[in-house]
């Protein structure tokens, strides 16, 4: 008797320790950029102060930062106005990223155009180091006029590319029927400035006009709301059904109603490019993702 009630301790402790390390692994960053990120490149001309990140491109180079920290899971978030006027050959890129060949990548990327024509909103997903997911979009707004909000929500089920709160896309777990997807590696946020002027505009056919340099894109309001990456362990301790770990809740396993028809409505009216449509890139041989329901 003593000992089946010294067991049962024992497992109620073990249970505490666990609920104990999942909490410890939930991070939020409710920090400046200053204080989230680091230059990587460029900082002879790009700067961050407090909340705000801008990033330069000139003919020198362009300019990049990433977190600090690795996240597996969770919600990330930053306001961005993108380069104004002719910002043609032109790559502003934010994204999730782990490191590798076999590395998982979560990507929005601003492809610049020439004055008056639409920037082009890139959008793509790795597993295990491929990608070829690609789905592209035209804003419904002016990017350059002002700030606005690009979210990537991931979880264990889906992942969801949010502008102001709008979806656009939806990316969901078929692992168990041979689908690769992003769940045993944790990124980094990564963003990035930088001429691209080979494919980014036309496929390669406009090139930078280097005459209105520098380029500047301007972030601020950096935030993650996630869970922080501690090697292998975070694998189940991000996953875990617990109310710590709320992108796991019902509410973010599928999009509402509401949220389905935002994104039909993003996709029927500004969707320009769906990787599940180029048959003849694929030769028939479709990814099988895209026989699944995705939203």
């Amino acid at each position: 008797m003593f000992m089946s009630v010294n067991m049962a301790q024992f497992e109620k402790l073990l249970v505490v320790l666990f609920l104990c390390a999942v909490a410890s692994s939930i991070v939020m960053v409710d920090a400046t950029f200053s204080k989230s990120m680091y230059i990587t490149w460029g900082s002879q001309h790009a700067s961050m102060q407090g909340e705000d990140l801008q990033l330069v491109l000139d003919k020198t180079s362009g300019s990049a930062a990433k977190t600090k920290k690795a996240f597996l899971f969770g919600s990330i978030e930053s306001r961005i106005k993108l380069v104004p006027g002719n910002s043609a050959g032109t790559v502003t890129a934010y994204y999730l990223s782990s490191t590798g060949s076999q590395h998982d990548e979560i990507d929005f990327e601003f492809l610049g155009n020439i004055s008056g024509q639409p920037y082009i909103v890139h959008t793509n997903i790795f597993t295990l180091g491929n990608g070829s997911r690609e789905q592209q979009f035209y804003l419904w707004f002016d990017p350059t006029a002002d700030f606005h909000n690009y979210t990537i929500h991931w979880n264990p089920v889906e992942v969801v590319w949010y502008i102001d709160s709008i979806p656009i896309r939806v990316y969901r777990n078929y692992e168990n029927e041979g689908v690769a997807f992003p769940n045993k590696q944790g990124m980094k946020v990564y963003t990035s400035l930088w001429n691209a002027d080979d494919w980014a505009t036309r496929g390669g056919l406009v090139k930078t006009n280097w005459n209105g340099a520098p380029f500047i894109a301007r972030l601020n309001h950096f935030r993650a709301r996630a869970c922080k990456w501690n090697g292998a362990i975070s694998i189940n301790q991000c996953s875990s059904n617990i109310p710590a770990n709320w992108w796991t809740s019902p509410t973010y396993k599928q999009l509402s109603y509401a949220q389905q028809g935002q994104l039909n409505w993003v996709r029927n009216n500004y969707m320009i490019y769906d990787y599940c449509r180029d048959t003849k890139r694929f030769h028939g041989q479709m990814p099988p993702e895209c026989f699944k329901s995705q939203f």
